[in-house]
This record gives structure tokens, sequence and C-alpha cells, in this order.
């Protein structure tokens, strides 16, 4: 039997090179989906970073995942060559999600006969097969993604939505610890990538009063960088828990899907509350909706447009932020359950 009948039978053996955002790797997850739709035998497996190792066992398309023991921003080249020298002989393909030449170092180092990705960085040897990006007809990061899982002939696949699996388990336990014992609706006042994304905490607090007099609970979630933005939230309203900072990020997924609704910034976790079925009121400011929407049907998007935005600048270059504070309190929750 030829090595491509062997690999047929068995399905092909691809590593992913995942992204180091929260949301991007939520959005990847549409093309592990895209590779399970096209060989259900084939096996996927993801590099990428300690904190997504949790996230990615959530979904079921990925056996299992590869971390990668380096800083955000570090190049790392003797961990990516050992890493890269210990998965030799073991995959058939690889896909480099991003875009810069140290992603795809691993791959290369491993041997890997077929390595797909984006042409950048100067990627010439390190890429088998390096793709043009054309961001006009691949307008959003997902389409992006799936494009590099399709053949180069380009067939047009429907985006599949993410789904991250919830543990109910986990979920009841998370309810019962931090006395959730009422409807839920969730805030998420962060973003990782700068202040041009995040709404004015006095309107997620004004959000929150609103909906604690309708009856119901609100957490705030969020990292430890957060904590003192939830606190501005939470300060004094009777039923608006502060967790961020106290919970993981898998506690974060399982708590967003016993949630209604989620207000949110663009960001990781506005992405991990589409992809558990919450419906997401979405606010933009400096992005745009039109490159990273929450990948869902159940949202509400909130962007103004302005002929100022969008920037994609992590400080609001001309100093005002209307993007953001002009979406009003009352805006948002004229979309909220009564």
């Amino acid at each position: 039997m030829s090595d491509s009948s062997q690999r047929s039978a068995r399905g092909e053996r691809i590593l992913v090179v995942g992204p180091s955002w929260v949301g991007d790797m939520v959005m990847a997850q549409s093309l592990f989906i895209t590779l399970k739709n096209h060989d259900a035998n084939c096996v996927i497996d993801v590099m990428g970073p300690k904190w997504s190792a949790p996230m990615l066992e959530r979904m079921p398309q990925v056996r299992r995942a590869i971390v990668l023991e380096t800083g955000h921003g570090e190049t790392g080249l003797r961990t990516r060559w050992r890493l890269g020298r210990s998965l030799k002989g073991v995959y058939d393909r690889a896909i480099v999600l991003p875009r810069s030449l140290k992603s795809a170092l691993v791959p290369f180092f491993a041997g890997i006969p077929r390595r797909v990705g984006f042409t950048g960085e100067q990627r010439y040897v390190v890429l088998t097969e390096r793709r043009r990006l054309d961001k006009v007809v691949l307008d959003q990061t997902v389409k992006r993604f799936v494009s590099l899982g399709l053949p180069l002939e380009g067939t047009s696949d429907a985006i599949p939505e993410p789904h991250l699996q919830v543990d109910t388990a986990r979920q009841r336990s998370l309810r019962e610890v931090h006395g959730l014992h009422q409807a839920l609706i969730a805030m998420m006042p962060g973003a990782e990538y700068g202040p041009a994304k995040q709404w004015p905490l006095p309107h997620f607090r004004q959000v929150a009063e609103a909906m604690t007099a309708r009856g119901y609970q609100v957490i705030v979630l969020g990292g430890p960088k957060d904590q003192e933005a939830g606190e501005t939230i939470s300060d004094g309203l009777s039923g608006v828990i502060n967790l961020c900072g106290e919970t993981s990020l898998t506690d974060a997924v399982d708590l967003l899907g016993a949630c209604e609704q989620a207000i949110s910034n663009d960001s990781g976790l506005m992405h991990v509350a589409a992809a558990v079925g919450t419906h997401v009121q979405a606010i933009y400011g400096s992005s745009t909706p039109n490159y990273t929407p929450p990948l869902t049907a159940a949202r509400d998007i909130h962007w103004l447009n302005l002929s100022c935005s969008p920037c994609f600048e992590r400080i609001c270059p001309l100093g005002h932020k209307r993007c953001l504070h002009d979406i009003t309190p009352d805006q948002v929750i004229a979309r909220l359950p009564s």
C-alpha cells in the first residue's frame, strides 16, 4: 500500500500552530470543524500557549494540545527546536495560523512534509506551501483560518460556528460556590488589546443596576487585570458579583454557558460566550464587527461606525473615545430581557 493510501485509510495527521489570543483560538475551532468535515478520520493536535490547553480540551475535534513553553513575544529558538525534534515523523501536514516566522519553526524543525501558511516574514524555507492573503476575499479572521485548511482550488465552504463544550457538573458547582441562584447576566469589561476597545465602566454599571432591578444576578468576568474594573461596576450593588481574577478560563466557559446574555467588549471572552450559545451584546470601538464578529446568530452588535473608526489603535488617537462613549447604556438595556 502506498504512503498516500495508508494516510487516507488512517486519516491525515495534522498539527495546527494556534494563535496566541483567546478569541482567535476560539475562532480557530471553525478550522478544526472544517478539517473534520473533509476527513472524519483525521487527527488534529494544536500547539499553543499554556493557557490554551484547557480550552482546547473543550473542542471535541482536537485530540490533544501541545504546549509551547515560551512567553508571549519570545522567540524561544532552542525551545522550538527541541519541541520540533520531539515531533519528528508524527505528522503529515502542519497548518500555521500566525503569520510570523517564529510560528512556523516547530513544524520546520519537525520535518513535517507539508507545511501550509500565509506568506509573511520571509517564510520561504520554513513553509512548503505559502498562500497569498487576499484581504478582500478573506475579510475576516475566521475566514483566513478556515481557508488554510482548504485546497488551493478553493472550495467555498460555509464557515461553521465554534461550539465549546460545557461541563454541566462543574457549572452547577461553580454556581453553588459563588452563590448564583438566580437567572444570570454576564459582563466582560476588559479587553487585553487596550482601552480603545473598552466601553466606559459607568455604562456597564448602569446596565448592571437595570438588570438587578429586573431580578437578575450579574457576574463580572475577566482576568486579574480586570479586578479593579469589576469593583467599579459591582461596588455597593446587591446582586452584582465581581469574579474578575477569581475564575480560570474554563470556569468562564462554564459560567458563561449558564448566562442568558453577556455584555462584552470585542474581546476573547466575547468569543467564548458566543461559542457556548449565550446571547451576546457585542460592543465595538476601535475595531469592527466586519472583521472579528461573534460567530453566532444570537447576537446584537453595538457599533457606531464613525468616520474615524475602525482605527485598530490600542489608545484612541483623538483622545475622545466617542466610538464607545456614545453607545449609551439605554441602547444596550433595550436589547436585554425585561
